[in-house]
Formats: structure tokens, C-alpha cells, sequence
């Protein structure tokens, strides 16, 4: 099989964990991103290539440089680079894709796509008193800056409290053991199983954050260290952004692989991607616990990639909390038994805020050069599981070159979208729900409602006893009244 010459390959790869309990001697955010593409570099044997990238393209983080591929761009020597910044909303796999469709098209040569954070850092010097001397750039704006330009949420859930991941994504939960007709202590049981799980992935995996598995008992047992957040999900949960860590990758034509002569074994080639940026916000969202977006996107990766889903070897499904991976697996038909991550998750291996696809992706490189022939999938998430993205990956070269697809139009086609009122004051039936909790106790309920007319609403109890007992019966699917100012009554 003869290859386009313009065909992308990944030939360098690195991720980089610091965990210095002196923070005065860390790194910064940049600086781990310039680590991790140096190391990148010495991956792919050539370290040359860094100074011949023509783009360096980096998803926000928690960090305040206005451009951070600046920096990263003279430090590692690249003065012909152009920078990126994608903003939060923008899925990652954005970056990855057009630093592949650029490739394919004869645009770029080398690509550098790195993200990083430096949180723990930030957290021990706020503990221990200690000023960070932090770089200070705001008046440099970088060659291109990718937004997202549509709203996250509908007003009544900023109003209403449902803004917050935890709590939003709670909901989604919530509404899928409703439609997998589990009761609450099964549905807690099958949640404690699957962390505890991804954790014995995340201790085999040498970038992990936490590589000490996180057991059975641990998770589903509510401690100090593992307080309720947002019912069902308590710490253990929840992704962990509070982390030093930062990936690189350095991809470049297949032409120029060849002709540096980088063995084949250390090449994994980007085969597809698909991605949906159709938005609904989640209580206007047809069924809250179906993602269209996932179901579309996902099967077009795999068309394009000229794969089945039982010809996938390795997966990374998005796991800031339980729902997007049991999203993804239902939307993607994959058998339960299936390991949904290389990572180990991102409450064990690390969720640093918008670059964990770029970490996951890394190691899932990793996975695949130690079993040549495979293909991995991962996916991206944003926007509380509107816009999603799919890359499938394999060390076995292409039938053809890197091929792409935005679905959001099709998407937009399958779905519907219902209409917010804030005003409703009747009958109405639970879609989805959380309870908040005030240090070990219920406080507030959360209920995204269907009205007789099928308008959805977003109803609220603060009633400590009503909070309490939604975290022991099932409120899904139960007819409810709701008040004044949306208040959540049962009768």
C-alpha cells in the first residue's frame, strides 16, 4: 500500500507530571507545556523537528497568559510558528484535527499541539504562604484564537443553580438509572464498580496523578474524604483538576517521517475524527440521558476510519464523572465489560481542566505502540455533552489519508429541542434531578420537570426533609407540583 505523502502521522509524544510539595521550586503552566514538547522531541528521536513547526496550538487553561504558544515557541527555538489559543467550549480534539487536515492539505509540516496546568502548584503556595513569580504576558494576542459562540446554558439553569458540572451532569446521571431501571442503592453500587476499576488502569499508567487504587468500599462509602457534592456523585467521583501536568505532540507528514527515517513502530497515525458542536442546553435536551451528538459522531468516525466498533482495541471514553463514559459506551454499543479508559479516569489519572484529551491521547500512543496493528478511540467533551468529538488512532498505516467530518448539521436534523419557562406554576413530571449538600447533609434539590404540555422547567426545594428523601427514593418519573419562583413541591 502506497501512502499520500501528505498523509499525518504522530511521531513524538510526552506527558509530564510534576508533584513538588515546595512550590517555589515548580514549574509554571508554559513551562510544563515546554517540557513536555521537548520530551516529545526526544521521542521521536529528532528534536530538530520542534524548530521547523510551523504552528503551536494550545487549549485555555486555568492559567492567565494571553499566549502561551509564544512563549513555548521561543523557548523551544520555533520562530516560524503561529500560535493558537482554543477557548473553553472548544472541544480539544479541535486542535488535534485541523493540525492533521492542515498537514493532509500541504499547509504545515510539523504540528505541535500542548496544554498544561500547573493547579497543585498553585495550591500548595496558597497553603504555605509562598508568592508565585508567575510570567506576566497579556499584550500579546496570539495568531489565531478559536471561541465558542454559543451559550452553554439556558438562563433559567444559571438562575436555578444548574450551571455547575457536578450538578448538571448529577442530573444526567440520574436520568440514566431511571432509563436503565435501577434502583438507587444498585445504581450506587454500579458507580462505586466502575471508579474502582478505572483506578487499577490508573495504576499501571506511569503519567496517573493517583496511581494507588481507589477501592470498592472507598468510593461508595461517604467519609470526610469522600463528602456527597451533588447526589448520586460525592469527591470520588468527580474529575481532579487540581494537578501538574502538561502533554506534547509533535505530528508531521508522512513525506517527512520517511525522510528522517523514524522507524515504523514509533509512528501512530491519525486515521479519522469526527465532531458535533450542535448545542442544546441539558433541561431543554429531547431525553437527558441520550447524547445524538455522540451517537452520530461516533459511528461517522468509524465509517471514516473504515473500522467496526469490535475492531477498536483501546478506548478513552471522557470521564470528568460517571455519565459521559456510560453515554458514550450506550451511544457507541459497547459491551459493559469493555475498559473505558488507558488513562485510569480522570478522578485517578488527572482531569486538568481543558487539556485532558491531549493527556489521553498521549497514552493512548503509548498503548498502541505496545500492541502494533491496534486502533484506540478518544473522545472529547464540552459543553456539559453537547459538542463531542471522536479520533480514532492506529499504528497500522491508513487505507487513505486522515479524514474528517463535522456532523453538527445532522445532528441538529435528529434532535429537538424544547422550550424553558420559568413562569410555570401546576403539575409537572421529574426528568432528572441532584440534591446539593451542605457539608454532610441534603439542602437543596434540583429537578429538571416536564410540563403536560411537554415545555420543561427547572424546579427547586430547599426543604432539608424533601431534599433528604430524594437521596432514598426515586423522584424520576414521579408527578410533582411546582410553585412560586419554581419551588419543587410533592403534592
Amino acid at each position: 500500500m502506497t501512502l499520500s505523502p501528505r498523509t499525518p502521522v504522530l511521531v513524538g509524544i510526552a506527558a509530564i507530571e510534576q508533584r513538588l510539595e515546595d512550590p517555589s521550586g515548580a514549574r509554571e503552566a508554559w513551562e510544563l507545556m515546554a517540557d513536555a514538547l521537548l520530551a516529545a522531541g526526544e521521542d521521536s528521536g529528532h528534536p530538530s523537528l520542534l524548530r521547523e513547526a510551523s504552528s503551536i496550538r494550545v487549549p485555555r487553561g486555568f492559567w492567565q497568559y494571553s499566549d502561551p504558544g509564544r512563549l513555548v515557541a521561543d523557548r523551544l527555538e520555533a520562530k516560524q510558528a503561529r500560535t493558537t489559543v482554543a477557548e473553553i467550549g472548544v472541544p480539544q480534539q479541535t486542535l488535534l484535527s485541523e493540525a492533521c487536515l492542515a498537514i493532509a492539505a500541504g499547509e504545515e509540516e510539523v504540528a505541535l499541539v500542548t496544554g498544561a496546568e500547573a493547579r497543585f502548584r498553585e495550591l500548595r503556595a496558597r497553603k504555605l504562604g509562598v508568592e508565585l513569580a508567575d510570567t506576566l504576558q497579556t499584550d500579546v494576542e496570539p495568531d489565531r484564537r478559536l471561541t465558542s459562540e454559543e451559550a452553554l446554558f439556558d438562563e433559567l439553569e444559571v438562575e436555578r443553580g444548574l450551571m455547575i458540572p457536578v450538578r448538571a451532569f448529577a442530573v444526567m446521571e440520574s436520568a440514566l438509572r431511571h432509563s436503565d431501571r435501577m434502583d438507587l442503592v444498585s445504581h450506587q453500587d454500579e458507580l462505586a464498580r466502575l471508579w474502582a476499576g478505572a483506578s487499577q488502569v490508573a495504576a499501571s499508567n506511569p503519567h496517573a496523578w493517583k496511581r494507588a487504587p481507589v477501592s470498592f468500599e472507598e468510593i461508595r462509602t461517604l467519609s470526610p474524604k469522600n463528602r456527597m457534592l451533588a447526589f448520586p456523585y460525592a469527591r470520588l467521583h468527580n474529575s481532579d483538576w487540581n494537578v501538574d501536568q502538561a502533554a506534547g505532540l509533535i505530528l508531521c507528514s508522512y513525506e517527512k517521517a520517511q525522510g528522517l527515517g523514524i522507524p515504523d513502530e514509533r509512528r501512530v497515525y491519525p486515521l479519522a475524527a469526527s465532531e458535533s458542536h450542535h448545542m442544546i442546553p441539558l433541561s431543554a435536551r429531547d431525553e437527558l440521558h441520550r447524547c445524538p451528538g455522540a451517537a452520530v459522531a461516533g459511528q461517522r468516525a468509524l465509517e471514516l476510519a473504515g473500522r467496526r466498533i469490535d475492531e477498536i482495541g483501546h478506548f478513552d471514553l471522557y470521564s470528568c464523572f460517571p455519565a459521559p463514559v456510560r453515554v458514550f459506551a450506550r451511544e457507541l454499543g459497547l459491551a459493559p465489560n469493555v475498559p473505558f479508559s488507558v488513562t485510569g479516569g480522570m478522578a485517578s489519572a488527572g482531569g486538568p481542566l481543558n487539556n485532558y484529551v491531549l493527556q489521553a491521547s498521549v497514552r493512548m500512543a503509548e498503548v498502541l505502540r505496545d500492541d502494533p496493528g491496534s486502533a484506540g478511540l478518544v473522545t472529547t467533551v464540552s459543553g456539559f455533552m453537547n459538542k463531542v468529538g471522536f479520533a480514532i488512532w492506529s499504528t497500522a498505516p491508513p487505507a487513505e489519508s486522515f479524514r474528517f467530518a463535522d456532523v453538527s448539521e445532522e445532528v441538529a436534523a435528529r434532535s429537538t429541542r424544547r422550550e424553558i419557562v420559568g413562569d410555570h406554576q401546576g403539575p409537572a413530571r421529574v426528568l432528572g434531578y441532584t440534591v446539593v449538600y451542605a457539608g454532610e447533609h441534603p439542602s437543596e434539590g434540583i429537578a429538571v420537570c416536564e410540563l403536560p404540555d411537554g415545555r420543561r422547567t427547572i424546579a427547586v426545594t430547599r426543604d432539608a426533609e424533601l431534599a433528604a428523601a430524594m437521596t432514598r427514593e426515586e423522584f424520576c418519573g414521579r408527578d410533582v407540583m411546582v410553585g412560586q419562583a419554581g419551588e419543587l413541591r410533592t403534592g
